[in-house]
């Protein structure tokens, strides 16, 4: 292998096929990174496109104080403004999909979606809980349209304040309400972002910005949290579950579907339909012995933390899964997809279908979903996969590395894992990281990116954090570049980390990376934290404990909005690549020391892995230190609690409630 072609991905599986493509001349989204420079002026925010008066390109030696746009906004204006579009765009789409969401779980408590059930009662009344909705003694379809209904009023909220802000902690909703960024309705604060950022409009970036962190709020703390919770009640709460994880899940003598995008209705279905011994059976007369239904991107993290199915990757991998020749149809929802799926699929017998009315590409068959007819549709895709597999060819690069995965780590399976049914808590966390076992907390989240080696940083950081006793929390294309590179289970944690994280967990028998999820999911971050607040020991809201964000390889304007969400929320948030609002010192020291100063999160630029490793563990230990907590040393623990593993838990519970017949 060439060395232009290993630095294209950190994945031998990808770098494989991606050879195979380019000595057939098969254009990737990885010789199109190389060809497609991006834009000096746009990269660094300073184009203005807000008229028709420009574009604007605010550059110069010194731009910041002299330069200015036809109208008169100054390199700052723009930066900022451009920055809030970006929160905006990435806000409307994981808005969409809870929106989509809460409306699927109004149909099923109507019976208007008989596919469909709710599968866990106990997180519908969870939710219930923090509606103020009652639900004791009720039918449970009758919560459910309780909760779907006032769910989808914080959409369209005009004033007052979205419902689940009150789950974080009082000290985080203080300051949010001091700065003026509880968030009303997400449809409200999006139109406000295009508002606000209309020429003529908003030109304080200290105030624009302000805004950037109130509609990504409406995302985080709304659109993304409701899409989260919503998907447990009618899919199941996430409990680890084993699975698989690279290019080489696909099997040469099977019907090989990919299901590829974020929302998990059609993917939820379509696992169902695969079983179904009649297709099974019309597989087996087409000459395959059985259907494998496959995952890709954030859809992949749904089903797999779900069933198990088996995940291709994220991002920079869905050309690569065509290309190994087995895919009989690649179905796509919504985000992330690549329009070149299309053209790319013609190049072999892959059957591209899109299925959403918000993501139509040009070329591909359109068989649109609907939830009321969801089996229907399922069937439809699986069987349009079967009758294409004996137009299956020899040509492909058909590799066959794949590891073990360990997925399917919630909220409460982690408050569960650390005490069991009725003990459950964050005490053994919080105590370990007050001991100095566990040093702090990373959320290793965002996509993966060709304008660098795909996955490598991810893997990187991963392995450089738990080796300093830094446990990660993943979501979304990292988790999947950890899971395609082996990261994802306790033996991990035998090999890499740190002995005072390697003794974690060893005791609660978890990975040293939990998977939590699609990119969605980073709500349960926030969850957890808040949870861990709640606690007691550490800080007193999110803000200040010894836990950092990281999306080294981002590319989506969703990153942004997750990104500041976070910063809000009070956690620092460190982004890969280069800086989009570098141009202006301004917006970048707004964004990095006031964001620090009122909420305690920032949103900081970094494209060196190492400084962005070196970064991470400052702020962790100066967040020890101004806990007072002790002084983290490697293998030199404090006093705390004994931890027990999950088997004396259950003993406990035994002994305090026979009666149960634990």
């Amino acid at each position: 292998m060439s060395k232009k072609i290993k630095i294209k991905s950190a994945s031998e599986a990808a770098n494989k096929v991606i050879e195979w493509g380019e000595s057939r001349n098969i254009e990737t989204c990885f010789d199109r990174a190389e060809k497609m420079k991006p834009c000096p002026i746009g990269e660094t925010g300073a184009c203005c496109k807000m008229c028709h008066m420009g574009p604007c390109r605010l550059v110069g030696k010194n731009a910041e104080e002299e330069v200015r746009g036809v109208c008169g906004a100054s390199l700052a204006t723009v930066v900022a403004r451009n920055l809030v579009r970006m929160a905006a765009g990435g806000s409307a789409c994981h808005g969409d999909h809870g929106r989509d969401m809460a409306f699927t779980l109004l149909a099923v408590a109507n019976g208007e979606a008989k596919d469909y059930r709710i599968k866990d009662v106990r997180k519908l009344y969870r939710v219930a809980g923090y509606l103020d909705i009652e639900f004791e003694g009720r039918p449970v379809n009758d919560v459910a349209r309780d909760v779907a209904t006032k769910l989808i009023e914080d959409f369209g909220r005009q004033r007052g304040e979205m419902n689940f802000l009150k789950r974080a902690p009082q000290k985080t909703q203080e300051r949010w309400k001091k700065w003026g960024i509880a968030p009303r309705g997400l449809d409200r604060e999006i139109a406000e972002s295009l508002d606000r950022t209309t020429m003529g409009m908003d030109a304080d970036p200290e105030s624009l910005l302000n805004h950037a962190l109130k509609v990504s709020l409406a995302n985080g703390w709304g659109g993304s949290m409701i899409s989260t919770d919503v998907t447990d009640i009618l899919f199941g709460t996430p409990t680890p579950v084993k699975a698989e994880a690279s290019l080489g899940i696909f099997k040469e003598d099977e019907v090989n579907v990919v299901i590829h995008g974020h929302e998990p209705m059609l993917a939820e279905m379509l696992v169902e339909v695969v079983s179904d011994p009649e297709m099974i059976a019309y597989a087996k007369s087409k000459g395959a012995k059985g259907i494998n239904l496959g995952g890709m991107c954030c859809t992949a993290n749904e089903v797999m933390m779900r069933h198990g199915i088996p995940s291709a990757g994220g991002l920079t991998n869905q050309e690569l899964s065509i290309m190994t020749g087995l895919i009989e149809t690649m179905v796509v929802d919504v985000q992330c997809i690549m329009p070149a799926l299309s053209e790319l699929s013609k190049k072999f017998h892959t059957k591209f279908i899109t299925t959403s009315p918000k993501a139509r590409i040009p070329g591909a068959r359109h068989i649109e979903f609907d939830e009321h007819r969801a089996k229907e549709i399922a069937r439809e895709i699986v069987k349009a996969a079967i009758d294409n597999y004996p137009n299956r060819k020899s040509e492909g690069s058909h590799v066959t590395d794949k590891y073990p995965v360990v997925a399917g780590f919630s909220h409460e399976y982690i408050e569960y894992m650390q005490g069991g049914k009725f003990r459950g808590s964050f005490r053994p966390l919080n105590d370990a990281i007050m001991a100095g076992r566990v040093r702090g907390v990373v959320g290793l989240a965002g996509c993966d990116n060709p304008r660098v080696p795909a996955t490598g940083l991810h893997k990187y950081l991963a392995t450089e954090l738990i080796k300093n006793d830094v446990l990660i929390v993943s979501t979304g294309c990292s988790s999947v570049a950890c899971g395609g590179a082996g990261y994802l289970t306790p033996e991990m944690a035998l090999e890499n980390a740190g002995p005072g994280l390697r003794e974690v967990c060893e005791a609660i028998g978890i990975p040293p990376i939990l998977h939590l999820g699609a990119c969605v999911d980073n709500t349960r971050i926030l969850t957890i934290a808040s949870a861990m607040a709640a606690e007691g020991g550490l800080s007193d809201e999110i803000g200040g404990m010894p836990a950092v964000g990281i999306a080294p390889e981002w590319m989506s304007e969703k990153a942004i909005a997750i990104g500041c969400y976070f910063a809000a929320s009070g956690v620092p948030v460190i982004f890969g690549g280069e800086s989009p609002v570098r141009a202006s010192k301004e917006v970048t020291r707004i964004m990095t020391e006031v964001w620090f100063e009122r909420f305690r999160g920032a949103l900081v630029f970094e494209p060196d892995p190492e400084k962005i490793l070196a970064m991470t563990l400052d702020y962790i230990d100066k967040a020890r230190a101004a806990l007072k907590l002790k002084k983290y040393e490697p293998g030199k623990f404090g006093t705390e609690k004994v931890l027990m593993d999950m088997a004396a838990r259950r003993e406990i519970e035994k002994a305090a409630r026979p009666h149960l017949g634990l």
